[in-house]
């Protein structure tokens, strides 16, 4: 998603951030090989309600099941919606390089591509180079478990289909999707499918959710009903700055089982949610 103001509005005393630890193999006779257990993470099931804030002071009084919110917020706002009982999931961008972000100059100019158009500072990144990429994207992966994160948001996923600027084809766009799951998982989080609605099939059986925009707007929101039909959650947001008829894109959500909210382009605190 582009740029937004970073949300920072709990004050709290810093605490020490500690990485997540894979789990640990049983003990074994000497000399014996074993495979530690594998890293597990949060799976989401449909039908959870949800807010997904990126700008400006939160609102304590929307109570949800999951909160979608920035990787550079203060690790006590996760726990705060943890103490809720909430699930949270952290926003990062993968797909473009952001000019204002802290490790911005951490990008090799090779991989900066053309300006995202309508998106000031913000530039689409070569998703095919995921040996440059990687140290940048796995330290914000690190972040997002360090703070607490049930999960992950990769915006800016869908690539090949823009003007990046490069030759990126639909499977560069999926090895680069698989590597980010991987890395995911491995850090103990869930990670969702943000729309590239036509990369759901080889998607579905490995991302633990999806998150998508104005998907009834454009009338491919049927193109994630895998996910559903997998037990897997739809988390759907319509914009105010389309038009629409709200109630309609509700009735239609209920028959697919999405969880659909509708917002403000900003994506501030303001929600209205599906009755």
């Amino acid at each position: 998603m582009r740029q937004y103001l970073i949300v920072l509005v709990f004050g709290l005393t810093a605490a020490l951030i500690a990485g997540c630890t894979p789990p640990l193999a049983e003990p074994m006779p000497a000399a014996t090989t074993t495979t530690p257990p594998p890293f597990d993470w949060w799976h989401p099931t449909s039908g959870l309600t949800w807010q997904w804030q990126l700008t400006g002071k939160f609102d304590l009084d929307i109570k949800t099941d999951v909160y979608d919110i920035d990787l550079h917020v203060h690790e006590s706002a996760v726990d705060h919606f943890h103490a809720q009982g909430a699930r949270v999931i952290c926003y990062i961008s993968v797909g473009s390089h952001e000019n204002w972000r802290a490790d911005a100059d951490q990008f090799p100019e090779e991989v900066i591509g053309k300006d995202y158009e309508g998106w000031s500072g913000e530039k689409w990144l070569d998703i095919r180079r995921i040996d440059l990429l990687s140290p940048i994207m796995r330290a914000r992966l690190d972040m997002c478990a360090a703070k607490g994160f049930d999960g992950v948001e990769p915006d800016n996923m869908e690539t090949y289909t823009n003007d990046t600027g490069f030759p990126l084809t639909y499977e560069d766009q999926l090895q680069f999707a698989l590597w980010l799951a991987e890395e995911a998982h491995q850090r103990g989080l869930a990670i969702g499918q943000k729309n590239a609605p036509d990369q759901t099939s080889d998607l579905v059986d490995i991302y633990d959710f999806a998150i998508i925009e104005d998907a009834f707007h454009y009338r491919w929101a049927e193109d994630m009903a895998p996910y559903v039909l997998a037990g897997k959650p739809v988390f759907a947001a319509e914009y105010t700055d389309l038009p629409g008829d709200f109630a309609e894109y509700c009735r239609q959500s209920r028959e697919l089982g999405f969880s659909t909210i509708l917002k403000n382009r900003n994506l501030g605190a303001w929600i209205e949610t599906c009755p």
